[in-house]
C-alpha cells in the first residue's frame, strides 16, 4: 500500500505548471554503447574496424578541474586523480594521462576500446609501478544488495607473492617488450605458475573476459621514446547478470582507472619519474567509493541509428506553489500531503526493485554487531522521506515507523537518518573529486533532534534546519526497558547555497542518498541484551564518499500544489474526464469539458519529468469533448498529461488540468 500511495502522489504532482523546463546538466557519470554487428571487432589490439569510428567516447584525463567547464568535463562526482609519487607531469614531459575510451556491445558482450598516448610504456613488481587499467563491474547476479563490484585488473604489474618479489615479477622488472597482464575476476590466482612464468589463463576464462594491446614503443625500456598504446577488451555480461540483447536493453555498472608510470626504467633516475592514476568516477575495483559509469546499451540504439536517445536524470525533484512549512518536526503542513515520497524499509525486496534507474541495484541493507553479535531484526528500519524544492532550499519530511525508539549517540545504535549531499564545489584534499556530505541526525535524549556530522555545522550557521518530534505513546530511552512505541516524524530544509550551489542553483543537478538508521534495544524483562540489534537501510547511497548517489534533477517545471486529477478545476466547467481505451497500443481518445471556447493544447510525459509529445488539439466549444491522441513509438508505462485551454483572443491560459494514461507497445 505504501508503494501505491507513492505512484498516486506522483500523479497528483502531473506537472500543472506551463514554466518551461531548465535546461539539465549533462550526464558526466553514463554513455552509450551503441550495438554493432556481429563479427565486425576482431580483438586484436587495433581499434580500425569502420564501426569503432561510430562508438561513442570519454576522455580520461589527468588532473583536471571538476569545477572548469573546459577541463571539467572528466566526470562529476567521483571521478579524480591521485600522484602515486616521484614527480607530476611537467609541461616539458608534456606526458600526463589523456586517454580516449570507447564502448561497443555485440550480442550481449561489452566491447571497450582504449587510446592510451604514452611516452614511457611498462610496468614491474611493485604496485603503483605499472601502466596499465584497474576496473570494476558490478555483479547483478550475486545475492544480497547492493550488488558486489568484482576487480578486473589489466596492465603491466606483474605482482609481489607471499612477501616477496616472485620469479615472474622479477624477470618483468628487467624483460624489455613485456606485454599486460590479467588479475582479478577471471584470471589466474596467483599470477605466476610457481617456474617463473605467468600462468596460462583457462578457456573459460578468456571466455568471459579477454584482451588485447597493440603497443607503439618499446615496453620496460626508456631507451626510446614510446608513442602509446591501444587496447581491444571485450566483457561476457551473461557472467555478470546483464542482458542488453533484450528491447529495454540494460544499465552496465562499470568504473575505471588508468595507472601512469613513466621514465622508470632507466638509470639513473631522473626528476622526470612519475607515479599517478586518473579514475571515471571510482578509483578501485575491489571497493565501491564515489560513483560509477553507467553504460547503456540496447538493441534499437545501433551504429547505425543516428541520434541517440536521451539519459534521463536517475531521480527528480519538483517544487511547489504552496507555502513551506514550518520546520518543527511534525509534518502535517499542508505541502507534505501532496509532496512526492519514498519508502525505505528493511528486508522489503519489492520495494527495492521499484527504485529507479540503478537504484534497485545500488540500494541496500545492512546489520553491526551489536552487543557482540547480530540477532534476528525483529522490527527492521521502516520509514517514508518525502521531498521537494523551492527557491534555493530543499525540504524533506521523514515519517518513522519504530517501536522501540532510542537515544544512543553512537553511529551503529542511531535511530535517525543520514541525508547524503554531494557539494558542488568543494574537492577531496587527496582524490580531488567532488566531497560528499553527511547530513545526518538522530533522536537525543529528550526526543529531539541531534544534528551530527556535516549537519551539525550547518544548523548552528543558519544554512540548515532539522527538527524531530515523537510519535504518541513513544518513550525515549536507551535501556531497552520500554517497549511498544510508535516511531516519530522529523523535518529538515537545507539552504543548498551552503552546499556550493550558486544561487538560483545553477544546473539544478543534486547527487543524493538517503539511509534509515533503526536500533532496537532489549533488557530483562523484554528480553536479554543479546536480542538487541540494529540495521541501516539506504536508498542509492550509504555513506556520503560511496557509491552511488542518484543523478537528481531539482525540476523547476515539476510542480505540484495546484489542479491535478480529482481537484476543482481553475475556472468553472473545465475538467478532464480521462482516456479510453485505456490502457492503449496506438491511439486513444481524450474526453474532457470545457467551460469556454477554447484552443487546447496538451503536454505529455514520462514519469520522470521528460517531455514525450507537445500538441494543439485545436478550438473547441464549450462542453463536453472526445478528441483522439496518438502517442508516438516508445517503451510501455504510465505516461501524465497536462491539457491547457487558452483563451482564443488573447492565449492566456484558462485552465491547466492534468491526468494519466497507460500505454501499452
Amino acid at each position: 500500500m505504501r508503494v501505491m500511495a507513492m505512484v498516486v502522489l506522483l500523479i497528483g504532482a502531473a506537472f500543472a505548471s506551463a514554466a518551461p523546463a531548465l535546461a539539465q546538466a549533462p550526464r558526466t557519470d553514463a554513455i552509450w554503447a551503441r550495438t554493432a554487428p556481429g563479427g565486425s571487432i576482431t580483438l586484436d589490439g587495433n581499434l580500425n574496424e569502420p564501426v569503432w569510428a561510430t562508438a561513442e567516447s570519454w576522455r580520461v584525463h589527468y588532473r583536471y578541474d571538476q569545477n572548469n567547464p573546459v577541463t571539467g568535463t572528466q566526470g562529476m562526482p567521483g571521478s579524480g586523480w591521485k600522484d602515486e609519487g616521484g614527480f607530476p607531469p611537467t609541461m616539458s614531459t608534456n606526458d600526463s594521462t589523456n586517454a580516449t575510451l570507447k564502448f561497443l556491445v555485440i550480442g550481449n558482450q561489452l566491447y571497450l576500446g582504449a587510446t592510451v598516448p604514452d611516452k614511457s610504456i611498462g610496468g614491474g613488481g611493485g604496485f603503483n609501478y605499472f601502466d596499465g587499467f584497474l576496473m570494476g563491474l558490478k555483479d547483478h547476479l550475486a545475492p544480497g544488495f547492493p550488488k558486489p563490484i568484482n576487480e578486473y585488473l589489466y596492465s603491466w604489474w606483474y605482482p609481489r607473492e607471499q612477501g616477496t618479489v616472485s620469479p615472474c615479477a622479477q624477470a618483468i622488472d628487467s624483460a624489455v617488450g613485456n606485454p599486460p597482464i590479467f588479475k582479478g575476476r577471471w584470471a589466474p590466482d596467483p599470477v605466476c605458475d610457481g617456474t617463473g612464468q605467468v600462468a596460462p589463463r583457462t578457456a573459460n576464462q578468456i571466455a568471459q573476459w579477454d584482451a588485447v594491446t597493440a603497443v607503439n614503443g618499446i615496453t620496460n625500456s626508456d631507451l626510446t621514446t614510446d608513442v602509446g598504446y591501444t587496447v581491444e577488451m571485450r566483457f561476457n555480461l551473461d557472467s555478470l547478470g546483464y542482458n542488453v540483447t533484450q528491447s529495454a536493453g540494460d544499465v552496465i555498472e562499470w568504473n575505471i582507472s588508468i595507472y601512469d608510470t613513466d621514465n622508470w626504467w632507466k638509470s639513473p633516475l631522473g626528476f622526470d619519474l612519475s607515479r599517478n592514476r586518473t579514475w571515471w568516477q571510482n578509483p578501485w575495483g575491489r571497493d565501491m567509493f564515489h560513483d560509477e559509469v553507467r553504460i547503456y546499451a540496447k538493441p534499437s540504439v545501433t551504429t547505425s541509428s543516428g541520434a541517440l536517445p536521451p539519459i534521463d536524470p536517475d531521480f527528480q525533484i519538483p517544487t511547489t506553489t504552496m507555502a513551506v512549512p514550518t520546520i518543527d518536526g511534525n509534518i502535517s503542513d499542508a505541502v507534505w500531503g501532496q509532496a512526492p515520497s519514498f519508502d525505505i524499509r528493511w528486508n522489503d525486496s519489492a520495494l527495492r526493485a521499484g527504485y529507479p534507474s540503478i537504484g534497485k541495484w545500488r540500494s541496500g541493507q545492512f546489520q553491526p554487531n551489536v552487543q557482540g553479535g547480530q540477532a534476528i531484526v525483529g522490527d527492521g528500519g521502516d520509514a517514508t522521506v518525502k521531498y521537494f524544492f523551492k527557491g534555493d532550499w530543499l525540504y524533506m519530511a521523514f515519517d518513522a515507523r519504530d517501536i522501540r525508539v532510542e537515544s544512543n549517540e553512537f553511529e551503529d545504535l542511531w535511530d535517525g537518518f543520514t541525508v547524503s549531499i554531494t557539494h558542488r564545489t568543494e574537492l577531496d584534499p587527496e582524490d580531488h573529486n567532488s566531497q560528499g556530505k553527511a547530513l545526518s541526525f538522530h533522536v537525543g535524549s529528550n526526543g529531539h533532534a541531534v544534528a551530527v556530522k556535516d549537519l551539525a555545522p550547518l544548523v548552528a550557521g543558519g544554512g540548515a534546519q532539522v527538527a524531530l518530534v515523537t510519535k504518541g505513546g513513544t518513550t525515549v530511552d536507551s535501556t531497552g526497558v520500554t517497549n511498544d512505541d510508535t516511531g516519530y516524524t522529523a523535518e529538515l530544509a537545507v539552504n543548498l547555497t551552503q552546499l556550493g550551489y550558486p544561487s538560483g542553483l545553477g544546473d539544478h543537478t543534486l547527487f543524493l542518498g538517503v539511509t534509515l538508521h533503526d536500533h532496537d534495544m532489549y533488557a530483562p524483562p523484554q528480553g536479554p541484551l543479546t536480542d538487541s540489534y540494529a540495521t541501516r537501510t539506504w536508498w542509492f547511497r550509504e555513506r556520503e564518499e560511496m557509491c552511488c548517489p542518484a543523478w537528481t534533477f531539482l525540476n523547476p517545471a515539476f510542480v505540484f500544489g495546484t489542479t491535478g486529477v480529482g481537484d476543482q478545476p481553475l475556472a468553472a466547467g473545465f475538467a478532464v474526464l480521462g482516456n479510453a481505451p485505456n490502457p492503449f497500443h496506438l491511439t486513444t481518445n481524450l474526453e474532457f469539458t470545457l467551460g469556454r471556447e477554447s484552443d487546447v493544447t496538451i503536454e505529455v510525459f514520462a514519469p520522470n519529468g521528460r517531455l514525450v509529445q507537445s500538441q494543439m488539439l485545436g478550438r473547441y466549444q464549450s462542453g463536453h469533448r472526445q478528441v483522439p491522441l496518438t502517442l508516438p513509438a516508445g517503451r510501455s508505462g504510465l505516461y501524465l498529461y497536462r491539457l491547457q485551454a487558452h483563451d482564443p483572443a488573447t492565449g492566456a491560459v484558462i485552465a491547466s488540468l492534468s491526468g494519466k494514461m497507460m500505454h501499452l507497445r
